[in-house]
C-alpha cells in the first residue's frame, strides 16, 4: 500500500491561478500538435435517463492520466449534487505509480475557462478588449475569470438567472444585461446546456469571435446550423467537434466539411493561419480535451511539490 495525495475542488482552484492556467493550456495544445502529447477517443457511457459518463486518458510530460468525470444535467434538481462530478488520477508515466487524484468537476472548469482566453488570444481581432458572458455558471464564471487574467477588462454578463450575471458582473467589476448586450462584445463565450440556440445568423457581426463552450455531447448546440456555417471556423479536436460539438449539426446538415474547420493546436504551432482579417467572424468550437485536463492536472502536481498547496491523503 502507498500514499497518494488528494486535491478537492478547493485546493485544485487554489494550486493553478487563471493566468497559469492559460499559459500550461497553451502548452499542452503545441506539444499535442508536435506529436510529444497523446490523447485516445474520449469514451461515453450514457447512463439514461440520467446523464452519462466520460472516461478522458492522455499522456504527457512524464505523467499519465485518466479523467472520469459525468455529466447529469437533473442532479442540482433532483439529488442537491452538481451537474459535473469526477476524478482525476495523475500517474507517473514511467513507473506508473499514481502521484495525485484531484477533482474533476475544478480541473474541467479551470481548464475549460484557460482554452477560452488561449482562443481568444489566437483568434480575436487585434485589439479587441471586451467579453460578453452568455451563461455565468461554473464555467462562464470561469471562462470570465481567466479572460480577465488575460487582460479583457471590460464585460457583459448575461444568464437567465439574474442573480447568477449579477454575481460575476460585480465579482469581475463588469455589467449584467441581456444576451444582446453581451452579443455586441468583441469576444462572447456562450457557457449555456446547450438545449437551445443563443446564436442567431442575425447576431454575427464583422470582427466578432465567438467561443462555444457548451455543447460538448450529441444533441446539444448554442448556435444555428447558418450562423455556424457563416463563420471561420476552429475547434479543439475535429473527431470530438464534428461528432460531438458545436459543429456536429452543421456537419449533419453538410454545411461544413472537414477542410473548413482548423484545429486550434495547428494555429498556436503556426502550422495553420488563425483570422483571415479584421471583419471576418470566427468561431471556436471548444469540446474539452484530456491534454488540457492533463495540463492542470500537472501544474496542480507542480504546486502540490513546491508548497504551493496542502492536500489529503489516502492509502492505496
Amino acid at each position: 500500500m502507498s500514499e497518494v495525495a488528494v486535491l478537492d475542488h478547493d485546493a485544485v482552484l487554489a494550486a493553478v491561478s487563471p493566468a497559469a492556467a492559460i499559459e500550461h493550456v497553451r502548452a499542452a495544445f503545441v506539444a499535442h500538435q508536435a506529436g510529444e502529447w497523446s490523447m485516445p477517443a474520449k469514451i461515453y457511457l450514457q447512463s439514461p435517463p440520467f446523464g452519462d459518463f466520460r472516461a478522458m486518458p492522455a499522456l504527457g510530460g512524464g505523467f499519465a492520466m485518466l479523467k472520469w468525470i459525468s455529466s447529469f444535467p437533473g442532479n442540482p434538481a433532483r439529488h442537491g449534487l452538481p451537474t459535473v462530478i469526477g476524478v482525476v488520477c495523475l500517474s507517473d508515466a514511467e513507473t506508473s505509480k499514481p502521484r495525485l487524484l484531484l477533482d474533476a468537476g475544478a480541473v474541467t472548469a479551470l481548464r475549460t475557462g484557460a482554452v477560452a482566453a488561449v482562443a481568444a488570444d489566437a483568434l480575436a481581432r487585434a485589439g479587441a478588449m471586451s467579453v460578453g458572458i452568455v451563461g455565468c455558471g461554473l464555467h462562464g464564471a470561469w471562462a470570465a475569470r481567466c479572460l480577465a487574467a488575460a487582460g479583457y477588462n471590460a464585460g457583459v454578463c448575461a444568464d437567465p438567472r439574474q442573480e447568477a450575471a449579477e454575481a460575476l458582473a460585480g465579482e469581475l467589476g463588469w455589467e449584467a444585461g441581456p444576451r444582446e448586450a453581451s452579443l455586441e462584445c468583441d469576444v462572447v463565450c456562450c457557457v449555456t446546456p446547450g438545449h437551445e440556440p443563443v446564436v442567431r445568423e442575425g447576431d454575427l457581426r464583422p470582427g466578432l469571435h465567438l467561443n462555444m463552450l457548451g455543447a460538448d455531447g450529441p444533441g446539444k448546440a448554442e448556435a444555428t446550423v447558418a450562423a455556424v456555417a457563416a463563420c471561420r471556423l476552429f475547434c479543439d479536436e475535429w473527431g470530438q467537434a464534428s461528432h460531438g460539438g458545436e459543429l456536429t449539426g452543421a456537419v449533419e446538415a453538410g454545411a461544413v466539411r472537414r477542410q473548413d474547420v482548423t484545429d486550434l493546436g495547428a494555429v498556436l504551432a503556426g502550422a495553420a493561419p488563425g483570422r483571415p482579417h479584421d471583419a471576418a467572424v470566427t468561431l471556436f468550437d471548444s469540446t474539452g480535451l484530456a491534454i488540457q485536463d492533463l495540463a492542470i492536472a500537472i501544474a496542480c502536481h507542480a504546486a502540490l511539490q513546491a508548497g504551493g498547496v496542502a492536500a489529503q491523503t489516502v492509502r492505496l
